[in-house]
């Protein structure tokens, strides 16, 4: 099954994941808030406690804006907007 992603120029995109699935580090923008998540290597390491933990009614689909979960503030809203996912943050 191909994972769904958004596109902002030809042949260039971000991936889309659902938050339980995310693992990899990077900035995520939750597609629905326009809320971004810093997730560094060290809060996704095999069994041990989560470092971020998140609760809702939904499941939230996210998109990774960067690989790198200390882009600055102004390239990760940067990327959103080019995605049409309005940056609240």
């Amino acid at each position: 099954m191909r994972k769904p992603v958004s596109r902002y120029r030809k042949g260039s995109y971000l991936p889309e994941v659902p938050w339980a699935e995310i693992k990899e580090a990077g900035a995520y923008a939750e597609l629905a808030s326009g809320d971004l998540y810093r997730i560094p290597k060290e809060a996704l390491v095999a069994g041990v406690s989560p470092i971020i933990v998140r609760e809702s009614r939904e499941s939230s689909r996210m998109v990774q804006v960067s690989r790198n979960p200390f882009v600055s503030t102004w390239e990760a809203r940067l990327r959103c907007a080019q995605r049409s996912i309005p940056p609240h943050f």
